[in-house]
């Protein structure tokens, strides 16, 4: 998603100066600069990927995504059982504790899953609306039955969203606190929330697999601005730095004290349409957009060639992805003629730019450079990330360049949020297509994978030729660590194995 999505906290720049200071000097203590800072700790309530990729180790979850980012394992649900009509799953618990030294249990389990299934603020629901009941037996069975077989369940499972909270916590301390001040299920405890500037974790004694964390804690820095960021890093300042700029990839392979990391992942970034806004309603104006871009261009010039042209919100690599989607070749010309034969001319439109992005700044020049071409007048609004998402929402933009990462194995997530008009209005397109989406909801509910994968290739297709978006481009995620940090890891999916990670 976004970053899962752009919503920032805070933009102030930060010097190296302030950056450094109060950075703990413990040798146990992992430093990591990154664009944005959390929103919450409340797993159903966000949908970002600062936000996924903290609580992947302050809690776990029922069902874990390997290191390949491939296969599932077993979480704080040691093993698992399936009835022969595929309704009734039964989880058997291991012995674990929550940061506080109580046991996680079956009924904290059933709490959290109903609870995404239920909470008004989650975002979430329409996912977990295939649980029927979740029934607990004992404190380490917990019995779900589903209202239907469903293919994409035990991937759900693993989605940080679904992460298991403490049932007595959440009902004494009430979910704003809970929010806050989280009790921890995972590797890692929150020690303080720093507003705008950090969020502090340290190692939590009680989780089942302490003996795995090396670390004694991790401090999570925002430093909105790229460049300021990738200094700490060269200086010393940080140990670590996600979101590394394309254009500044070579240059950091050169310092002998780094590592540069150019992880597999299910990145996609898009050109967000509002359907809703005047002669965007109209397929045609929308195919002209799509001709109207270069996407190798984009691909060449931001990339520096890491990237590679998307065909589909189904990321390359991913399950069904449909490889010969459709693809618009470029073509200015068509694209003047198509919105010609749709009787739309000076077409003005507003795209929404998070300001002091790099990557996102460069491809707003170039669109923008790009669709003139076809006699599109762009108006770039350059706006404070922290505004943006918010902008989405109320639909007070006509275009703006987003990014999604896979949270779960399956495809199902993607393609209901972004396709399945769900709550989140098709991520905040406005895309309507019922065809489409009730091929979602059944393709959710196809236990047969050839008759499964041929659902989503016509999904894939019919998205494709209604222009719900404009693919980009996919590309890997790009890290950078010094030397002396050992397995600093992220899974195509985005996860952060810091339990495993080392500090020399």
């Amino acid at each position: 998603m976004l970053s899962k999505w752009m919503k920032i906290g805070m933009v102030t720049v930060m010097t190296s100066l302030s950056v450094g200071a109060g950075i703990a000097e413990a040798a146990g203590v992992l430093t990591i600069g990154r664009r944005e800072d959390s929103s919450t700790f409340d797993p159903i309530k966000t949908a970002q990927n600062i936000d996924f990729w903290v609580f992947a180790n302050v809690y776990d979850v029922m069902i874990r995504v390997d290191k390949t980012g491939t296969k599932l394992e077993p979480g704080l649900a040691e093993s698992w059982t399936v009835s022969d009509d595929g309704l009734t799953y039964t989880f058997t618990m291991r012995d674990a504790k929550f940061s506080d030294g109580s046991p996680i249990t079956a009924e904290d389990a059933a709490f959290s899953l109903l609870r995404i299934r239920d909470d008004e603020g989650s975002l979430w629901s329409d996912s977990y609306k295939i649980i029927d009941t979740a029934e607990v037996t004992d404190p380490k069975t917990l019995v779900i039955k589903l209202t239907s077989p469903s293919a994409p369940f035990l991937s759900t499972l693993a989605m940080p969203g679904a992460s298991i909270i403490s049932k007595a916590g959440m009902e004494k301390l009430g979910a704003d606190t809970y929010a806050e001040s989280p009790i921890a299920s995972g590797a890692f405890t929150v020690k303080e929330w720093r507003r705008g500037d950090r969020v502090i974790l340290e190692k939590n004694p009680n989780f089942w697999q302490a003996e795995r964390v090396s670390l004694d804690g991790v401090e999570w820095i925002s430093i909105p601005d790229d460049n300021t960021r990738m200094l700490d890093v060269q200086a010393g300042q940080l140990d670590a730095a996600i979101f590394v700029p394309f254009s500044r990839v070579e240059e950091l392979k050169k310092d002998k004290d780094l590592t540069v990391h150019l992880e597999t992942s299910t990145r996609e970034d898009h050109l967000l349409i509002n359907h809703e806004h005047g002669d965007l309603a109209k397929k045609e104006v929308r195919e002209a957009l799509d001709y109207a871009i270069d996407k190798k261009a984009i691909v060449d010039t931001v990339t520096f060639g890491l990237g590679e042209v998307a065909n589909s919100f189904i990321p390359k690599g991913a399950l069904y992805h449909y490889d010969d989607n459709l693809q618009r070749p470029y073509d200015p010309e068509k694209a003047k003629q198509l919105l010609a034969d749709a009787g739309v001319s000076n077409l003005t439109l507003d795209y929404l730019v998070n300001a002091g992005n790099e990557v996102d700044e460069q491809i707003a020049v170039l669109l923008q450079q790009q669709l003139q071409q076809s006699g599109i007048t762009v108006n770039l609004q350059k706006m404070d990330p922290s505004q943006t998402w918010d902008m989405l929402v109320d639909g007070d933009y006509d275009l703006s360049v987003m990014y999604w990462t896979n949270d779960i194995l399956d495809p199902d997530q993607k393609t209901t949020f972004v396709v399945g008009d769900d709550a989140n209005m098709n991520y905040m397109t406005r895309y309507k297509n019922e065809k489409v989406k009730q091929l979602v909801a059944d393709a959710r509910l196809e236990m047969d994978p050839v008759k499964r994968e041929q659902m989503y290739v016509e999904i894939q297709k019919m998205a494709k030729d209604d222009v719900h978006w404009i693919d980009l481009y996919y590309s890997p995620f790009i890290n950078v660590s010094r030397n002396n940090i050992e397995n600093f890891y992220q899974n195509p999916l985005g996860r952060f194995f810091l339990e495993d990670t080392v500090k020399n």
